[in-house]
């Protein structure tokens, strides 16, 4: 009979240099599983995180029993080495997958178990270039199993010893359930599916069977995710069980997903799996809390980026109906000492999720051509990958999530099966408008490939608030504006398979520094801590739930200046009614996002209906803007009062194109002199990775249409007003040719 042991307790953590396996530090300090040592210095910013190696200890009383011991490490960062009684059992380079170790050899009454933990820099090991923080620690739960001699393996690559694939037949009105086990030592395997059971010999530690289920029970997104249990049996007790689902998912270059035959537009977001305060060490309570805000918001896909994440995930999204998109850390920067590296960690992420029905691809990597371009060595990688996913699991596709400066001419973007673009145009560089042109321009040029948007996202600190929002000035309303644009380009394009916003949290990128908090990436939709829902998740709660709601934007922008304003309304309601200082004022139809503009005069008392439906907030006028609503205390974006600042009949002004003026000597100098040196020192303050994009020709083109302006407000943090009025005014003093 088999013994599951939980060892989240009783753990003694030391950071010495001069820590062992041998002997408990007496320094040591007493820990409760989940545990990380960068909870908060990988979360301040600096880019200054410990990244070593660290000891975790615990007292292991085990009673002499027949059968095995086994260890069960369900994620420990980095890399890790297992040793018992001072000698070491097992060594693990994957810092997001489950791993096991048979401690019977060393096994005694009493141990001493010592885990060495490791997140230093190395050339072997992904992820190492990134933006994100690499946590370090033993940072999900550790298990304690016993099994008779007679057991299902537990020695292949952390995976479960059962595999189940199910196929449907071509009406969908039937499965064939394929149901395979690994087992140590028995003579026969007796499975059950439903109230069907089978038992079978075992011939070379192998054994499977196939079910019929007629008719089936379709797994069918969140309206139905209807879920199956394979159960198997060996005759000195061992069991081990799986769930599954029966379902069909399929792409269409023209007209997108598809699951069980039906269209099924896919929209959701990226999940990042660290918070505030815990890093990465989370509990199941905290991954549920994380799986409930993105049913709440309407999501039905997650991609779960950019590693393997909990197993407890994963089954919370095949209970409530997720898509999933599940990958591993190829990411950023090819390494091709680390290319066994990746094929371990695909193969663990396929194979102990082989069964998850909410899974439909495989990603195999994330902009890995964004710091050094395309090279033989990482194409043949990528190749042995792609054929290593078919060989593991033929029934889903592979896809690869591409850097927006990948050509898509370029025969590395069709490697895969599916292809995605993570694109920010908009944000880092560029127009809205260009974001849909890619798009279109891809699906015209390739009308045979599948194409969706794998990224896409603007920064938002819910503090920043501006009556006009513009790209980079971190406020909520910009990204609103941002993700208003984007779902129109996926509401009005079939043709997109999958898309999904960058990202659903707030996440820690120790090397950032911007947007009045260092350390974080804040294009989530919901804040670090999981305690504010910016404007833009209701948004997509209006575009994509069914549940009834509408929602008041900007009540953090309490204090508001001018003659009027604008109150924008979120909502699935064909209509709302606004109300301000308790008289009724204007009803609007339309769809998902209402725009009223009301005279300004005092505080106010702002409602909104629709049916029973209703929220309130209040607003009040105010001489002089709060500073508080500014990123640095200032306005860094509306610079000028009147046109004629600005443009001087041909001469170049800051609404020339960054072309145009940098062919012109003399208005090249004004740029090198005054405007570069904010714009490195925008790079640096979006991290190493920023800092180490490579940008090929035909992109620099494209950015290079920008107008000196679109540069500015890009880089507002880093140029004051006066600056921009310098620049403009040296550029005035410029003729055009």
């Amino acid at each position: 009979m088999r013994n599951d042991r939980l060892l989240n307790d009783n753990w003694f953590f030391s950071k010495s240099p001069e820590a062992g396996p041998g002997q408990q530090p007496r320094d040591s300090e007493p820990v409760t599983l989940p545990h990380t040592w960068n909870a908060k210095d990988g979360t301040d910013g600096g880019n200054d995180y410990f990244r070593g190696a660290c000891w975790y200890y615990r007292q292991l009383s085990c009673p002499q029993q027949e059968g095995e011991t086994w260890l069960e490490v369900r994620g420990a960062a980095l890399q890790a080495q297992v040793w018992l009684n001072g000698q070491l059992l097992a060594s693990h380079p994957n810092g997001y997958s489950t791993f096991r170790v048979n401690l019977t050899p060393a096994l005694q009454q009493d141990n001493l178990l010592a885990i060495r933990v490791d997140n230093s820099k190395t050339r072997t090991v992904y992820p190492q270039k990134a933006d994100f923080t690499f946590y370090g620690g033993l940072y999900r739960e550790v298990h304690l199993i016993t099994v008779p001699a007679e057991h299902f393996v537990l020695d292949h690559f952390g995976g479960p010893g059962l595999k189940v694939t199910p196929q449907l037949d071509r009406d969908l009105r039937t499965a064939q359930v394929t149901v395979e086990a690994w087992v140590t030592g028995g003579d026969s395997v007796s499975f059950q599916v439903g109230q069907q059971r089978q038992t079978v010999p075992v011939r070379e530690g192998y054994a499977s069977t196939t079910f019929r289920l007629d008719p089936v029970h379709l797994w069918d997104g969140r309206r139905d995710p209807y879920l199956y249990t394979a159960l198997a049996e060996l005759p000195s007790g061992d069991r081990v069980s799986l769930r599954f689902g029966c379902r069909r998912m399929e792409v269409d270059p023209d007209r997108g997903f598809f699951l069980n035959g039906h269209p099924y537009r896919l929209c959701g977001a990226a999940r990042h799996q660290d918070r505030a305060d815990l890093g990465n060490a989370l509990t199941l309570a905290q991954h549920a809390q994380d799986i409930d805000l993105m049913l709440e918001m309407g999501c039905n896909t997650v991609r779960l980026a950019h590693y393997q994440q909990a197993q407890e995930v994963y089954d919370l999204c095949d209970e409530k109906g997720l898509v999933v998109w599940a990958e591993i850390p190829y990411i950023t920067e090819h390494m091709p000492e680390a290319n066994d590296n990746t094929r371990l960690q695909l193969t663990e992420l396929v194979v102990q999720n082989h069964h998850h029905p909410s899974i439909f691809c495989w990603c195999l990597s994330n902009e890995i051509t964004a710091a050094g371009g395309i090279n033989p060595d990482m194409v043949a990688n990528h190749q042995a990958l792609n054929e290593l996913c078919h060989r593991l699991d033929p029934t889903r596709p592979t896809t690869m999530a591409h850097a927006f400066m990948l050509d898509p001419a370029d025969s590395f973007v069709r490697l895969a099966d599916l292809r995605c673009y993570n694109l920010y145009y908009g944000w880092y560089l560029g127009e809205l408008e260009q974001n849909e042109q890619f798009l279109d321009d891809f699906h015209k040029q390739y009308p045979t490939l599948a194409i969706g948007l794998s990224e896409y996202g603007a920064d938002a600190n819910p503090a920043y608030q501006n009556e006009h929002p513009a790209k980079g000035d971190w406020s909520e309303g910009y990204q609103c504006l941002y993700h208003e644009h984007m779902l129109a380009i996926w509401e009005a394009r079939p043709y997109l398979w999958t898309m999904y916003a960058w990202n659903m949290f707030d996440f820690a990128a120790d090397g950032r520094d911007e947007g009045g908090k260092p350390g974080q990436n804040q294009k989530g939709l919901v804040t670090f801590d999981r305690k504010i829902k910016k404007d833009a998740f209701y948004l997509y709660k209006a575009y994509l739930s069914d549940d009834p709601f509408l929602h008041l934007c900007g009540r953090r922008y309490r204090d508001r200046t001018g003659e009027e304003t604008e109150i924008k309304v979120y909502s699935n309601q064909p209509s709302v009614t606004l109300w301000v200082d308790g008289e009724e004022r204007q009803t609007l139809t339309g769809h998902c996002v209402f725009r009223f503009r009301i005279p300004l005069t005092g505080e106010h008392q702002i409602e909104a209906h629709s049916g029973a439906l209703s929220d309130a907030m209040t607003i009040r006028k105010v001489d002089t803007p709060n500073p508080d609503y500014r990123y640095g205390g200032k306005n860094a974006v509306n610079w000028f009062d009147r046109e004629d600042e600005i443009l001087r009949e041909g001469y170049f002004s800051i609404r020339d194109s960054m072309e145009s003026v940098r062919a012109v000597p003399a208005a090249d100098a004004v740029i090198r002199e005054l405007l570069e040196p904010a714009l490195m020192k925008m790079a640096a303050s979006y991290g190493e990775v920023a800092q180490n994009v490579s940008v090929p020709e035909s992109m620099q083109k494209m950015m290079n249409r920008m107008s000196i302006e679109g540069w500015m407000k890009q880089a507002a943090r880093f140029v004051t007003p006066e600056l921009v009025h310098r620049i403009n005014h040296a550029l005035n003093q410029i003729p055009k040719p």
